[in-house]
């Protein structure tokens, strides 16, 4: 069976690849499919080989490499953060993806992981915010306004009926990009002066900057509120004053890795009340009461990545999509490899 997923040679999906498969399926279908499928392993939670990821830290940045394993298939993926990099005219968040086949360990798929880093995170927090923000919820607020977060309107849209987006950014070029481009998504933005304002204003509110102090003080918030804090993913870039924490209902994705590169590192283990598996899957409840304040505290996990390149893998075999690389030897006699060179 192994051999024959195998069969055909390992796809190279390239970013014209993605494009022409969002333009095919549409966007809004493949983020409802990743909140779907990610809803479904984070129930299975306990059938992967879960590991810290490993991150090499630098005064400009980070490149971390996270790896994932099923019996059926494995994940890895190298991906950067470099805060400054939109100064000189690059993404701050690039990554690659790969898919092996457990069994024969083959390479099945290398993608572009940039565009699918951005889908998956975005629906992994609309998975978050399906069970821990009020069910009435409609006023989303958004600060930072950088590559991430129209994903994150519209995912965020898919799991409650949002009629109101509040957004902020410092960069105020960034700020009418993002109004712009939600029009095109029949969203309409209300531009604040501050992020106090969009703070006290949203009934969830997201912030994905690249903060390494306080974009949000604790009186700044309301009962009531689910935060997503997904700007925070390295020592020391945090964006919720702790003040905020020490009052909130807490889930993390991995511990572990939270409390090296997520807003607990300053507040301690003692303050999360969750892993987000634990509340898919229903051992631990998500909101209580409409009072209480919840925060997902986001710093990415391998697991998601494993889920959409396992869909995208899928998608693109099934669309014909993607072009075959030759990657391992060919050979009659696997036990005469020098025969190639020879």
């Amino acid at each position: 069976m192994s051999f024959d997923r195998y069969h055909g040679g390992c796809l190279l999906v390239e970013v014209s690849d993605v494009r022409e498969l969002v333009s095919r399926v549409g966007l809004t279908y493949l983020m409802d499919e990743c909140i779907e499928n990610l809803r479904e392993a984070f129930k299975n939670w306990k059938r992967f080989r879960i590991v810290k990821r490993t991150s090499f830290y630098y005064p400009f940045g980070v490149v971390e490499i996270m790896p994932v394993c099923s019996k059926e298939y494995c994940a890895i993926k190298i991906v950067n953060g470099h805060p400054s990099n939109p100064e000189r005219g690059l993404l701050s968040v690039v990554a690659t993806g790969m898919l092996i086949d457990v069994p024969t360990g083959y390479p099945l798929m290398i993608s572009e992981a940039t565009l699918l880093t951005a889908i998956r995170t975005a629906a992994t927090t609309a998975l978050a915010t399906d069970y821990l923000s009020r069910k009435d919820s409609i006023n989303l607020g958004i600060i930072g306004t950088g590559a991430q977060s129209e994903f994150l309107c519209l995912a965020i849209s898919r799991v409650r009926s949002i009629d109101r987006i509040l957004a902020y950014d410092i960069d105020r070029r960034a700020l009418e990009k993002f109004r712009k481009n939600l029009k095109r998504m029949d969203f309409n933005v209300e531009r604040c002066s501050s992020s106090k304002e969009v703070a006290q204003g949203s009934d969830i509110l997201t912030t994905a900057t690249t903060c390494r102090g306080r974009a949000v003080l604790a009186d700044w918030i309301p009962e009531g509120v689910h935060i997503n804090a997904i700007g925070g993913d390295a020592p020391g870039k945090t964006e919720l004053d702790p003040a905020i924490l020490k009052r909130a209902k807490i889930v993390v994705e991995y511990k572990e890795q939270a409390l090296v590169e997520g807003e607990v590192q300053n507040v301690g283990e003692e303050c999360i009340y969750a892993e987000l598996w634990e509340v898919v899957a229903g051992l631990k409840k998500g909101r209580e009461n409409r009072e209480e304040v919840t925060v997902f505290d986001s710093v990415g996990f391998a697991l998601e990545d494993l889920v959409i390149l396992k869909m995208v893998y899928k998608l693109v075999k099934k669309l014909n999509l993607g072009r075959e690389v030759n990657l391992i030897p060919g050979l009659a006699d696997p036990k005469n490899l020098i025969e190639l060179l020879l």
